[in-house]
C-alpha cells in the first residue's frame, strides 16, 4: 500500500489555512475534494501524479517557488510520481466558505419558488425572518415579520399567480448582503400576464436569509 503524504499545518485562522504537504517517493494524499479556492507553492521541483474522476490520470511538473491556483471543487488523489522527495505549500482561502453557502441558499430559494415548493422556500429562511414586498403602504412596501407571516405572504404570491417563473437569475454575495436579480413572468387568476425585471436584497443570519427585500420594475 502506498505511503501517505504528511500534512503539516503552519497557519490556520478565519481567512487562510496554510498546509505543507511532504511526499516521500510514491506517497499519496488519498482521494479528496477541495472545499475552497487554493494556491499551490512548490517547495521543491518534482512531478505530481494526479488520479482524476472517471479513471483518468495525468502528471504535472512542479517548479520550485512557481505557484499556481485552482478553484473550489477540484477532486483528485495526488501522488509523488518522481524518485525524489517532494513538498509544496497549499494555501486555502477559507473565508469565502460562508459566501458560497449564502449564494447556494439564494439559488435554492429561487429553485423552490419556481417549483412552487413553499416548504423549500421557508427552509432557506432564518428562524427570525422578515419579507418586505415590492409594494405596500410603507416605505419598505409591506413588511411581513416572523416565519408565519412570511410563509403566508409567499403563499399569497403562489395563489395570485397560478403560473409563475423567476428566470434569468443571477446571485451575488458581498459580506452580510446578497443580491438576486431576475425576470418574473407570471399569469394571474384573471389571465393577465406580468413580465418584469426585479431583484431581491438579502440580509443573512449565518447561511439563512433573515430578510428578503423585494424590488420590481413597474411598467407604465
Amino acid at each position: 500500500m502506498p505511503a501517505e503524504a504528511k500534512p503539516v499545518v503552519h497557519l490556520e485562522d478565519d481567512r487562510f489555512k496554510v498546509t505543507e504537504w511532504q511526499f516521500a517517493p510514491g506517497a499519496q494524499t488519498g482521494w479528496h475534494r477541495h472545499g475552497h479556492d487554493y494556491v499551490i507553492v512548490p517547495l521543491t521541483d518534482g512531478t505530481l501524479g494526479l488520479d482524476l474522476p472517471g479513471d483518468q490520470r495525468m502528471e504535472a511538473k512542479l517548479t520550485r517557488h512557481i505557484p499556481y491556483s485552482r478553484r473550489e471543487g477540484v477532486e483528485h488523489n495526488v501522488t509523488n510520481a518522481g524518485s525524489d522527495y517532494l513538498a509544496f505549500l497549499e494555501v486555502e482561502v477559507v473565508d469565502d466558505h460562508i459566501d458560497h453557502q449564502r449564494r447556494a441558499t439564494m439559488e435554492r430559494m429561487m429553485a423552490a419558488f419556481n417549483a412552487r415548493d413553499l416548504d423549500g422556500v421557508m427552509a432557506c429562511m432564518a428562524k427570525a425572518c422578515a419579507f418586505h414586498s415590492a409594494a405596500g403602504p410603507e416605505a419598505e412596501g409591506t413588511r411581513h415579520v416572523g416565519p408565519e407571516a412570511v410563509r403566508a405572504a409567499y403563499a399569497v404570491i403562489f395563489d395570485t399567480f397560478p403560473q409563475a417563473a423567476w428566470t434569468e437569475g443571477a446571485h451575488v454575495v458581498a459580506g452580510e448582503t446578497g443580491v438576486s436579480t431576475w425576470r418574473f413572468v407570471g399569469t394571474d387568476k384573471a389571465g393577465s400576464v406580468v413580465d418584469v425585471r426585479g431583484c431581491d436584497v438579502f440580509a443573512f443570519d449565518g447561511d439563512k436569509i433573515a430578510l428578503k427585500d423585494s424590488y420590481r420594475k413597474a411598467r407604465g
